[in-house]
């Protein structure tokens, strides 16, 4: 063996190479991540929800312009520019939003391989499991994300009737 000064003892390297001693500090490790993602998805879900209230309420106020010299003009542009930038918003959002629903599940499966590999933490342990069922399978998971999940598709459909509504409008009607 050739000895260096820069290179640990192989103890050493083996102790850091553990990055969890206890499998409760793993799942404490998957706990918190769970919540960070789910702050992260609260926070997008919340600035998505401001930007499309602050649309509707504009689009709103477009619709009622009654200006006899250019509101005509008015309430056919801008109101559909409004219904684009609305569906743009929606399509820009989505990615972000899936990306941390997507890494929810991740941690949720990393979460449950854990307890039911674990006899200390799983339900071998006694006959009152960590988390319940709702919590533990996959079913539960996918019915609490599914507000921010199917919100931007919702506005989407939103935007596209009142675009298309606002043009309909301002169309000459045969006499």
């Amino acid at each position: 063996m050739i000895i260096q000064p820069n290179q640990p003892e192989p103890s050493e390297v083996e102790a850091n190479s553990q990055i969890f001693t206890t499998p409760r500090e793993r799942l404490e490790f998957y706990r918190r991540e769970i919540a960070s993602e789910t702050s992260n998805l609260a926070n997008r879900t919340n600035a998505y929800l401001t930007a499309q209230s602050f649309l509707v309420i504009a689009y709103g106020s477009c619709m009622a312009n009654v200006n006899p010299e250019w509101g005509k003009l008015f309430t056919l542009v801008v109101p559909a520019t409004l219904a684009l930038f609305g569906v743009l918003c929606s399509i820009n959002a989505w990615p972000g939003i899936k990306a941390a629903c997507d890494t929810i599940d991740h941690w949720h499966a990393k979460q449950k391989n854990m307890l039911d590999a674990e006899p200390v933490f799983g339900t071998h342990y006694d006959d009152s499991p960590l988390l319940s069922s709702w919590e533990s399978n996959f079913g539960g998971l996918r019915k609490s994300l599914r507000f921010s999940k199917r919100t931007p598709f919702l506005f989407s459909g939103l935007w596209l009737f009142l675009g298309c509504f606002s043009i309909w409008l301002q169309l000459p009607t045969p006499s």
